[in-house]
């Protein structure tokens, strides 16, 4: 017999399977576990980091594009003093602790803003080699830490200048809570600056702990420091547990500074940095198995099991070794015996026949009809419950087990117990993106502002191109940008064509939106033109861009909401200015964040946080509001949820696997068989009988064509010995 056809390897693995998944059952239910700290609140701890990381890497390259930008534009004007350098800077951007500008031949200090820029770490000789001007970490006499950017200020015929800018590593945006501390952490462990709740000493000792930990750890590549088929952040990241004390705990996140896609590297990315953020939480006992449960579900699966492959034992595979036996007796010439016919399905319709043609090769009956009541009764039984029905039987029954494990059983009520420190990191982490998007917005309109303050009256429209190509290509938050005179004329653009209408004079506002009804909404930022009366400079924002900054691991649904509770912008599938959910709209308030548990059919964890802060985003009144599924979390009542289920598709998976594998290679061949013995027991002599398959059915098959062969025979020798007694009489 063929090792993957017959009727016997696929009930055999089913047995093994149903076997196996019992064991699994009473091994995954069985074991009772309690869970002190829910995964849930690990990983919620390494998305805080990954936040954080985020932050901190997009502020530290900002800062060193900004400052380069800024030098070049200065550049290609007319020369102008050191002061005016650092005051019209300063004015646009004012993010650096300290900025100065030193004559590069004499190292004398020509202006200073700001804290003291360390200029004794600037070695002036090597400028002009590979990386001179790279940006690098200076730690200050009083031991913070600060990154310091060089950009060169260079006019014809005047000596050669360097625009330095120092830049302190806290992370910008970070909401952290009374017990949470976080800290940026060097390639060797070191701690270059932290915030939050550090005071006591106990928590000190436990960053400094975290930060080695972390930075051993993220200088492992970012693909096999995570899960096969796990992605989401870039960079290396990951959660870590603390000391216990009392049913206290300290939980911590870390993130290596990262690229936003996979391969790519920036500034900050190449600085070899982290982020550690920890915090205490109170550790609750919950009960994560139950062994009760996991034993009788398993022992229901044996029960069950053993039914269904009796039905298949019983009512298919030992009739159909039986026919094939009766087949081989009756090729073999032993005619004397009844052929014993099962009681259902096709069997006992190939049952019938074989007896019929037993009788025809006796001579018995030779023209092949049997019209006993008894034979047409057992026919019509044998037509109406088939194999097929019979292996749906046994389907039916492990379906009995599978489908309520799938859909019904251990599945968490409305009043399912939610981590606390789940749901303030939700309200964090969204104030984090809240802040965020109101930074982006702000550095757009600071890039708008530094173009404005460089473009002259006598500024060619040429010139005007090239800075705006150059600001497009360095900064890819804009769609188009362009500059408009006061009557409503563009002078000059670059990127996509802007969505302005002839003659619309420039807003009077610094940020505006509009498209209401159209696909998108259409963010422009207008920063004025000195020296132009009414002129301005206008940026259209991607929406893409602000979408990007939404897309976050671990926070579900993510939405930019304008006073109306409109939506602008969105990490998934979105309708631009559609309303807010109604469930949502209680919990935006445009003073503070909030964030609760909303339970009903769905438990939802959901968040709102209004862009709060300076800048001129401030005038746009948006808020984020971000909401998610308790089911994704994983904590104890869903993770025991999924397990269930994963058990119960493990369940059908093995039915429809086998007994599919059953019908293909018997149920359908054994249909087809019947059909033929009915046909040959019918007085069809003519056709050939092949077996398609080297198993029992087709070994029954084989035994069919001898027989027809043999009642050729048989009727061939008849008609002969009549030719013969007519030719003598």
């Amino acid at each position: 017999m063929s090792l993957i056809g017959g009727i016997r390897p696929p009930i055999a693995v089913l047995s093994a399977l149903l076997l196996s998944l019992a064991g699994i059952t009473a091994l995954t239910f069985g074991k009772t576990e309690n869970v002190l700290v829910p995964k849930a609140v690990l990983t919620s701890q390494q998305h805080f980091a990954e936040d954080g990381a985020v932050a901190l890497r997009a502020s530290l390259d900002e800062s060193v594009t900004d400052l380069n930008r800024t030098a070049i534009l200065f550049s290609e004007g007319k020369p102008v003093s050191a002061d005016a350098v650092l005051d019209k800077t300063g004015s646009v951007y004012q993010k650096w602790s300290g900025t100065a500008v030193i004559e590069i031949k004499s190292g004398k200090l020509l202006a200073a803003r700001g804290e003291t820029v360390p200029l004794t770490v600037i070695d002036r000789t090597k400028l002009s080699g590979k990386d001179g001007l790279k940006p690098r970490l200076v730690r200050l006499q009083n031991g913070q830490t600060r990154l310091i950017a060089l950009a060169l200020l260079s006019w014809e015929g005047r000596p050669q200048q360097l625009l330095i800018a120092s830049s302190n590593l806290k992370v910008p945006g970070m909401r952290l809570s009374e017990s949470r501390g976080i800290g940026v952490v060097d390639s060797t462990g070191t701690i270059l600056s932290s915030d939050g709740a550090l005071d006591s000493e106990r928590a000190q000792r436990e960053l400094k702990d975290f930060a080695t930990i972390s930075a051993k750890k993220s200088r492992q590549n970012p693909i096999s420091s995570k899960e096969p088929g796990s992605g989401g952040y870039a960079g290396v990241s990951g959660s870590l547990t603390g000391d216990a004390s009392g049913d206290r705990r300290t939980v911590a996140g870390y993130a290596s500074l990262a690229a936003a896609e996979p391969g790519e590297s920036t500034v900050a990315s190449g600085l070899g940095l982290s982020i550690v953020t920890q915090v205490g939480i109170t550790e609750r006992a919950s009960q994560l198995a139950r062994p009760a449960f996991g034993l009788a579900a398993a022992g229901a699966l044996l029960v069950i099991g053993a039914l269904a492959i009796a039905v298949l034992l019983g009512t298919v595979q030992r009739p159909l070794i039986r026919l094939f036996l009766e087949s081989r007796r009756l090729t073999r010439g032993d005619l004397a015996r009844p052929v014993t016919v099962p009681r259902f399905g096709e069997a006992a319709r190939i049952g019938r026949a074989l007896e019929r043609l037993r009788q025809q090769l006796r001579g018995e009956s030779p023209d092949g009809a049997d019209s006993s009541p008894q034979s047409t009764d057992g026919a019509r039984g044998g037509r109406r419950l088939g194999t097929r029905a019979l292996v749906a039987v046994s389907a039916v029954l492990l379906l009995t087990w599978s489908v309520p494990l799938t859909l019904l059983l251990n599945r968490p009520s409305s009043s399912v117990h939610i981590p606390a420190q789940v749901v303030s990191d939700q309200k964090a982490r969204t104030e984090t993106i809240s802040d965020r998007v109101r930074r982006a917005l702000n550095e757009g309109h600071a890039d708008l502002s530094a173009v404005a303050a460089l473009i002259g009256n006598r500024t060619s429209a040429e010139d005007m191109a090239d800075v705006l190509d150059r600001t497009i290509e360095e900064h890819p938050r804009y769609e188009s940008v362009y500059v408009l005179s006061g009557d409503g004329e563009v002078l000059a653009r670059a990127g996509d064509d802007p969505h302005h209408s002839s003659g619309e004079r420039p807003a009077d506002q610094p940020l505006k939106v509009s498209g209401h009804g159209g696909k998108k909404p259409l963010i422009r930022a207008t920063a004025p033109l000195q020296g132009k009366a009414g002129a301005a400079v206008v940026g259209e924002f991607d929406i893409d861009f602000v979408n990007a900054l939404l897309r976050r691991d671990g926070l579900g649904q993510v939405r930019v909401v304008d006073a109306e509770g409109r939506t602008i912008a969105g990490n998934s599938g979105y309708l631009a200015f559609e309303k807010m959910p109604g469930h949502l709209s209680p919990l935006v308030d445009r003073k503070q964040a909030h964030a609760k548990v909303q339970r009903g059919d769905d438990v939802r964890i959901a968040a709102a946080a209004p862009m709060t802060g300076g800048g001129v985003a401030k005038v746009l009144d948006w808020s984020v509001v971000s909401w998610q599924p308790a089911s994704r979390l994983d904590i104890p009542a869903y993770t025991l949820q999924n397990r269930t289920v994963l058990v119960g598709l493990l369940g059908l998976t093995a039915a429809a696997a086998c007994l599919g594998w059953l019908h293909i290679v018997v149920v359908r061949p054994l249909r087809a068989l019947a059909d033929q013995a009915e046909a040959l027991a019918g007085g069809d002599r003519r056709t050939v009988l092949f077996p398609r398959h080297h198993d029992e059915v087709g070994a029954v098959v084989r035994s069919l064509e001898l027989i027809r062969q043999q009642l050729q025979e048989q009727q061939r020798g008849g008609r002969d010995g009549s030719r013969s007694l007519a030719g003598r009489n």
